[in-house]
């Protein structure tokens, strides 16, 4: 079988494939009754070993709304617990018959390790500080809808790039879809393998605004750090929080996102974060319908959509 571990995995044909696939099922949205059959029978299980509420929601909706038998395995609560490990615990969900697992686990890897384990499909809900995938796609899929295209797009993507999934896969997606993309970080959150990745580096976020199309918002993840990354919360807020004032240096056209969830006074202001330009719950919407789209192609025809 197929799976989706990595958005550097899509060529530019399967991103866009999943893409116009996206727009074609968001319109399920709109119906009075928001189901597909395509996945009947199917049997989809969240296994997820960190804690998540937009994601997990967001797939378990997905797989609902195309008619899949869904199963939420926590690692709380669990077997896991108790000292089972992933190994063990791919192994059961292969006897149950599984037909896709969609994973989130706090080591990075563990999504593809997975994948050598079962038959099923595997999609990667994120790995660690690894990938995201689907975040990528569904914050590719609202700049495409908001701006009419991918193609040049000048995005910025800022705050905690050394912790992020979100940033490393969209960093590789929006590449391969044309997007130049621009990391802001202070250096102590900027990861050392960054001039291998497709995408420029700047440390002052004001002199980048104003040649942004796109601005991608990014909550410091404490919980992930170790040492002292910055001074104090003020004094990262005051040199790459998003507020009013340096809203006001975008292009009139310009966009906000954030993959959420937010820290509002820090990385964000709530004026910037509840403007009409700004895109938050649109992620949150995108989020199922792309979602939908990744079982589908995945789950929903005899022949796999894309590689891995």
């Amino acid at each position: 079988m197929r799976h989706l571990l990595r958005a550097g995995d899509l060529s530019w044909d399967e991103a866009t494939l999943v893409l116009d696939t996206t727009r074609e099922l968001a319109q399920v949205s709109d119906r009075s009754v928001k189901k597909l059959p395509t996945l009947r029978g199917r049997t989809v299980v969240n296994l997820f070993y960190e804690d998540s509420t937009r994601t997990r929601t967001s797939f378990e909706l997905a797989a609902k709304r195309l008619s899949a038998d869904v199963i939420n395995f926590s690692a709380k609560g669990s077997s896991v617990s108790k000292g089972e490990g992933l190994k063990d615990t791919a192994l059961t969900l292969q006897a149950m018959g599984a037909d896709g697992v969609v994973i989130r686990h706090d080591s990075s890897g563990a999504a593809r390790r997975l994948a050598t384990w079962i038959d099923g499909s595997v999609l990667n809900a994120g790995d660690g500080m690894h990938e995201h995938p689907t975040q990528a796609l569904l914050d590719a899929y609202t700049m495409r809808e908001r701006l009419g295209r991918l193609e040049g797009l000048r995005v910025a993507i800022v705050g905690d790039i050394l912790h992020s999934r979100v940033a490393r896969s969209n960093v590789w997606l929006l590449a391969t879809l044309g997007a130049e993309v621009t990391l802001v970080a202070p250096p102590t959150l900027v990861p050392v393998s960054v001039s291998t990745w497709p995408c420029a580096v700047s440390y002052d976020l004001e002199a980048v605004l104003p040649k942004t199309d796109v601005v991608m918002m990014l909550r410091v993840q404490a919980e992930r750090m170790q040492a002292a990354f910055f001074p104090t919360a003020r004094e990262y807020s005051r040199r790459y929080g998003l507020d009013g004032d340096r809203f006001a240096l975008l292009p009139d056209h310009a966009i906000v996102m954030h993959p959420g969830p937010m820290v509002r006074g820090m990385e964000i202001s709530a004026e910037v974060a509840d403007s009409p330009r700004s895109t938050i719950t649109e992620q949150v919407a995108n989020g199922v319908s792309v979602r939908m789209a990744v079982l589908y192609l995945l789950l929903g025809g005899s022949e796999p959509a894309f590689g891995n």
